[in-house]
């Protein structure tokens, strides 16, 4: 029987039109780079997905600049942003945020990075970020949506908090990109990081968006591809694929809206509904929550021992950010959000996406009170 996959915020299945958009460019041979006829097509195939991406990302084609990850997208903006305010000393970051842009402390120095707190619900506490972005700040980073807890972030109040004292804004947005969606020009942010793979794209290819007047220091050494800030053969076939899952995705957000997702959330929560000591993170307004996201905190079990009992009974989840996946430590959301190591470490995140299945979610809800109750059971041995 096929497998419950509630991961999908760590990483969304390939979709079939992805799938087919690599699999036609693979066919194609020739560098982008090069002057010959095939070398050209395989640079309009490229750029065609540029300016696709583009579209969908409220863009403009030349703010696209491709990456191997989220999280080099990540780096090169917080590290190549802080580099363009040499007489700036600070970074800020929320103290929920990903890994991917909380690892800059080992490059930065933890002296360097301001950690702004989040309120209980994972959203940002902004009077508490107002009194620690000054103008000692370079770089202000805050994720778009939670990936843990599924919190939308008030990216509008963070981007004029910044640019008021004169800072770059950035965010990981690589959650946003299925719900509410993304519209660069309208964010007010400066650099903004999406990934593929987070919307059924191939793993392997990102993207930083990129204002156009921002000139970001090279990320390595080599021939100065992607702007002069990634160096490399850029993949046309990963390219294509992203633009065609993005494309998707639009369509989807477009077309279903997000009443579907809220379906699927309201049954998951159903079958909760009457077990003890389950409580749900998050925004209690729908408004400042993205639905594929079910954070829950357990009472009385370790996360790990309800993650093994569901995967034996064939649903796939997490307990929370993919990159801190298999590392067996209390979630540091969690932490910043309650500062609780018992709540950190009996956490769990459910997470799905409109090509979820109702076979899918009847599977989850069939075994999860049952894995609950057993691994209270174990806890208590």
């Amino acid at each position: 029987m096929a497998r419950a996959y509630f991961d999908h915020a760590a990483s969304a299945r390939l979709l079939p039109e992805a799938r087919d958009a690599w699999l036609a460019a693979t066919d194609l041979v020739g560098n982008p780079t090069g002057l010959h006829a095939s070398a050209r097509r395989v640079k309009a195939l490229l750029e065609d997905a540029r300016e696709s991406i583009a579209t969908d990302l409220g863009a403009h084609p030349t703010e696209v600049v491709f990456t191997s990850s989220a999280s080099q997208a990540d780096s090169i903006a917080v590290l190549g942003g802080s580099g363009l305010r040499p007489d700036r000393t600070a970074v800020a970051i929320s103290a929920a945020e990903h890994p991917g842009v909380a690892s800059i402390t080992k490059a930065l120095g933890p002296d360097r990075v301001r950690e702004l707190p989040v309120q209980p619900d994972a959203g940002l506490d902004l009077a508490a970020a107002a009194a620690l972005i000054d103008t000692d700040v370079a770089v202000v980073s805050v994720h778009w949506v939670n990936g843990e807890v599924g919190t939308i972030q008030p990216i509008d109040a963070v981007a004029a908090m910044a640019h008021r004292a004169g800072a770059l804004v950035h965010s990981d947005a690589v959650q946003a990109m299925a719900w509410p969606g993304i519209d660069f020009a309208a964010s007010g942010l400066d650099l903004v990081t999406v990934a593929a793979h987070k919307i059924g794209g191939p793993v392997g290819i990102g993207a930083l968006l990129a204002r156009r007047e921002l000139t970001l220091a090279a990320s390595g050494l080599g021939a100065g591809q992607e702007r002069g800030i990634v160096s490399g053969t850029p993949s046309a076939a990963l390219a294509a694929a992203f633009a065609a899952a993005l494309r998707v995705t639009t369509g989807w957000r477009r077309d279903l809206g997000d009443e579907p997702l809220w379906r699927m959330r309201r049954r998951i929560l159903g079958a909760l509904a009457g077990i003890e000591r389950v409580r749900v993170n998050g925004p209690t307004d729908p408004a400042l929550q993205v639905p594929g996201i079910v954070h829950l905190t357990i009472d009385g079990v370790r996360a790990d021992d309800v993650l093994f009992l569901l995967d034996n009974a064939g649903v796939d989840a997490s307990t929370g950010a993919s990159c801190r996946a298999g590392m067996h430590q209390p979630s540091d959301v969690v932490l910043a959000m309650t500062g609780s190591l018992a709540d950190a470490s009996s956490s769990i995140r459910l997470s799905f996406g409109w090509e979820t299945t109702d076979a899918e979610v009847d599977r989850l809800i069939a075994v999860l009170p049952g894995a609950i109750e057993r691994a209270r059971a174990a806890s208590a041995t």
